[in-house]
């Protein structure tokens, strides 16, 4: 182990612009082709939908910048789990890896669920057709999972396959409805006018309008894992967190005004396949057909990257004694991991199963990521108290502190507290499958004190 914590051999490569980019792809997903028609049901009215976004994009930064200095003050590899142990204790780090672990599976189920959205109704059928969604997003799953069953180099062939630029395709969105779109007759709807309108969203609509915001600009917390591969991480990675957010914000402040000009905020609330309402607009049948099929691949995209890199999550914990060494084992064959496959298609197929749709899988996400993300936050408190990279006399310190790091903890337990409301029997159940892994560590611990080590 390096003086700074990261493993010896580790050679840091990353540039600014190349860690930017890694920021916009874990960001940059399907929730901003599903999530509008919940934040514009939410708050209601042109003004308050736009500033949704814009809060979330100013939260993001704040966000962003927490991790940022995480990573800075503590680059170590391992990420959420050793920092959180670090700063706390093993259990709540255990408890927050292993309420990861399964929040993936519902994740990409969610993302599954969108994408079949999008193909049914490149086929036709609709958002009331006679095929639940669910139904296809368990079809692809099933299938994918199956071709990554058979070897490593078939999964990764078919990602090569499925992997579209989704910059490209939002750019060419905001593109059609900025410029191509005729504009929407009127962009603050008749039906909302009136007192209500005036009176705005109450704190209950901008939560939950936010709840939705945050799940689309969620993934860029995961950079802190990156700080042992950035050059000067201390210093540029800080640069590539602001950069990355920054152009995923103009990406989403740019798609979203195209939605409100040519649609309305009336129809964006009412739609929520907007991307291929919005493409109908601009350029009819052909091009709804054409948009809702590239965001199904794309959603299988990044559901068949899920699969290929949370399984290999699986086998460092288990080598780790994290979890049951089961699901290290590789197929000698095909490399493939048999256990770790099954346990991931657990993962995904139980909630599909039991929530089904998009929003009920949302609040199952966001409820657990919300805690999880201000659990994390809050060790920058820990990390500043102890000098933690201040020693070297290097460590990057981000503006605004304690206030804006504090704001963004009350943000995410505000989020959580609105799924814990609005959705109660899925908050309680994330809750349930997060203390599930108290006896597993407990197991975990106690296995590896009769091997002679305390790793846990």
């Amino acid at each position: 182990m390096a003086a700074d914590g990261t493993p010896e051999g580790l050679q840091p490569s990353l540039s600014v612009f190349d860690t930017a980019m890694v920021v916009v792809s874990l960001v940059v997903g399907i929730g901003i082709f599903r999530t509008p028609a919940l934040v514009a049901g939410a708050v209601r009215g042109t003004g308050p939908f736009l500033l949704a976004w814009g809060i979330g994009a100013a939260v993001a930064v704040v966000g962003g910048l927490v991790f940022a200095e995480i990573g800075s003050r503590f680059p170590r590899a391992g990420g959420f789990y050793k920092v959180v142990a670090y700063c706390f204790h093993p259990l709540p780090a255990f408890l927050l890896n292993w309420a990861q672990v399964l929040m993936q599976g519902a994740g990409a189920a969610g993302v599954a669920v969108v994408g079949s959205e999008y193909l049914l109704r490149a086929l036709g059928y609709g958002t009331a057709g006679g095929v639940p969604p669910a139904w296809v997003a368990a079809l692809m799953l099933g299938v994918l999972l199956g071709l990554n069953g058979l070897g490593v180099r078939t999964g990764a062939r078919t990602q090569n396959l499925l992997s579209l630029s989704k910059i490209i395709l939002i750019f060419g969105l905001a593109a059609l409805g900025l410029l191509l779109a005729p504009t929407a007759k009127s962009l603050i709807p008749v039906s909302t006018a009136g007192k209500d309108a005036a009176a705005g969203p109450g704190l209950g609509g901008w939560l939950t309008a936010l709840t939705a915001v945050f799940y689309a600009y969620g993934g860029c917390q995961n950079t802190m894992n990156l700080a042992g591969d950035v050059r000067d991480a201390r210093l540029k990675l800080p640069r590539a967190v602001l950069l990355g957010v920054g152009i995923v914000a103009a990406l989403y402040l740019s798609i979203n005004a195209a939605y409100v000009r040519a649609l309305g905020t009336e129809a964006v609330a009412a739609s929520p396949l907007v991307a291929a309402d919005l493409a109908r607009r601009a350029v009819g049948r052909s091009g709804e057909n054409l948009v809702s099929l590239a965001i199904f691949l794309s959603a299988a995209g990044f559901v068949n990257a899920t699969i290929l890199h949370v399984p290999r999550t699986y086998l460092a914990m288990a080598e780790d004694r994290l979890l049951p060494s089961v699901l290290a084992r590789l197929d000698p064959r095909t490399r493939a991991q048999g256990a770790g496959l099954l346990f991931f298609a657990a993962t995904a197929f139980t909630p599909l199963l039991f929530l089904g749709s998009f929003e009920n899988l949302l609040g199952y996400v966001m409820f657990t990521d919300a805690l999880s993300l201000a659990l994390v936050a809050s060790c920058l408190f820990r990390l500043r108290r102890r000098g933690e990279g201040d020693r070297a006399g290097s460590a990057w310190r981000m503006p605004g502190y304690p206030w804006l790091p504090a704001a963004f903890v009350l943000v995410t337990l505000g989020v959580a507290a609105t799924v814990l409301v609005g959705q109660t029997p899925i908050a309680l159940a994330g809750c349930a499958v997060i203390l599930l892994g108290i006896p597993l560590y407990v197991i975990m611990r106690r296995s590896l004190t009769d091997r002679g080590t305390t790793r846990c």
